[in-house]
C-alpha cells in the first residue's frame, strides 16, 4: 500500500507539473508580432441596419475612410430568398460591385449558418421541412456561386459560420454528412477558388472544420460576458494557445493554411449592444482593447486577419459622438498598410 502511494504521488506530481508547464507555455506572451499580416473586415449589411444605421453609407465608410482592402461578407439566405425559388441579391450585388471598384478582395459566406445572430438566417417557409430546407438551401448555394463565380476581386467561398459551434446560436441540428454535400456542390461549382471553414478558437480543436476546407479560420476572443462564467471574463490564454492548435491541426490533416477571420474588436455585452451602458461596454472593448487585440492576433502568426465589429465602430461615432474607436480602427489600417508596404 505505501509503495502504491508512493507511485500515486510521483505520477499525479508529474501530471501536475506537466500541466503547470503547459500553462505557463500558453500564456507566454508568444513571439514578436509577425508584420506581413493583412488586416481584413466581416461586414454585416443586417447588423448595421439592426443598429439603426444606413448600411451602405457605414459601408462605404469602410472602403472609404478606413480604406480596408480585404471584406467578408455574408450573403443572408432569409433576405435573398424570401420567396419560394424568387432571388433578389441586389444588395449583395451592390455590396460586390462596389469593393470591385476599389479593389476590395472579398469572401462571401454562404449556407444557413452565416455571421451574426442568430447565426442562422434561415427563410420562414423553410423551417420546418428538412428535406424541403436542405433542397432549397443547395438551390439557393448554387445560384449564389453561379452569380458571383466570375467576381473580379472574390477570393475565396465560406461555406457555413462555425458550423461544429452546435450549443451557439438558432439553429437545426448539425448534419454533418449535408455539410460535406455543401462543400462539395461549392468546390464543383467554382473550383478555381478555395473554400474556407471556420471554427471557435477558445471552444473547438478545430479538427472537423480544418480537415474539410482549403483554407482553416478562426474565431479569436479575449473579453467576453457567459453566464456560464458568472459574467465578464477573460480567457487565460496566450497566442501560443493557437499555435499549439494549428500545430495539432498540421500533423492530424493536411491542412496548410490558417486564418484569424473574426477577431473581437467590438463589446461582447450581457445583452443587445445598443441598450447596454457604453461604460459597460467598454469592459470588454474599447481603444486600448482593440490595439492589443491586434497585437495578440499577430502574434498568433496567421497570414490573415479579419476584424469583427466595423459596423459597432461608425455606430459610436455617429450615433453616440465618440469617434475614437473609429478613429484608432483607422489608424489600425493605416499603420498595417505601411508595414505591409515596406
Amino acid at each position: 500500500m505505501k509503495h502504491f502511494l508512493k507511485v500515486s504521488i510521483i505520477i499525479m506530481s508529474g501530471v501536475g507539473i506537466l500541466l503547470g508547464l503547459l500553462f505557463w507555455y500558453l500564456n507566454l506572451p508568444g513571439p514578436q508580432p509577425r508584420e506581413d499580416v493583412h488586416l481584413g473586415m466581416t461586414f454585416s449589411s443586417r447588423y448595421a441596419s439592426d443598429l439603426g444605421l444606413d448600411w451602405r453609407e457605414t459601408y462605404e465608410a469602410l472602403l472609404d475612410d478606413m480604406k480596408i482592402k480585404k471584406m467578408r461578407i455574408p450573403v443572408y439566405w432569409d433576405l435573398v430568398e424570401r420567396t419560394p425559388g424568387q432571388y433578389d441579391f441586389s444588395d449583395v450585388d451592390w455590396q460586390v460591385a462596389e469593393a470591385e471598384q476599389r479593389g476590395v478582395e472579398i469572401i462571401l459566406t454562404l449556407g444557413q449558418r452565416v455571421p451574426r445572430w442568430p447565426e442562422c438566417h434561415i427563410p420562414s417557409w423553410a423551417k420546418n421541412d428538412e428535406v424541403i430546407r436542405q433542397a432549397a438551401l443547395l438551390r439557393f448555394m448554387t445560384a449564389t456561386v453561379e452569380r458571383y463565380k466570375d467576381a473580379k476581386t472574390l477570393r475565396m467561398w465560406q461555406v457555413e459560420n462555425e458550423p461544429f459551434l452546435v450549443f451557439f446560436g438558432e439553429c437545426p441540428p448539425l448534419d454533418s454528412d449535408f455539410l460535406d454535400w455543401e462543400v462539395s456542390l461549392v468546390r464543383t461549382l467554382d473550383p478555381t477558388r478555395p473554400v474556407l471553414l471556420t471554427d471557435s478558437g477558445e471552444l473547438s480543436i478545430w479538427i472537423r472544420a480544418a480537415k474539410r476546407g482549403d483554407v482553416f479560420g478562426t474565431t479569436l476572443y479575449r473579453h467576453i460576458w457567459s453566464k456560464n462564467t458568472g459574467g465578464y471574463f477573460t480567457y487565460p490564454i496566450g497566442p501560443n494557445f493557437f499555435r499549439l492548435k494549428e500545430l495539432m491541426v498540421r500533423v492530424l490533416t493536411s491542412q496548410k493554411n490558417f486564418i484569424v477571420i473574426e477577431l473581437q474588436a467590438e463589446p461582447w455585452a450581457s445583452g443587445w449592444i445598443a441598450t447596454v451602458p457604453l461604460a459597460e461596454q467598454f469592459r470588454t472593448m474599447d481603444e486600448t482593447k482593440l490595439r492589443e487585440n491586434v497585437e495578440y492576433a499577430k502574434r498568433v502568426g496567421f497570414s490573415d486577419i479579419y476584424l469583427w465589429g466595423g459596423e459597432w465602430w461608425y455606430w459610436m461615432k455617429t450615433k453616440k459622438e465618440y469617434p475614437a474607436l473609429w478613429e484608432t480602427g483607422k489608424m489600425i489600417f493605416q499603420d498595417n498598410a505601411k508595414e505591409e508596404s515596406r
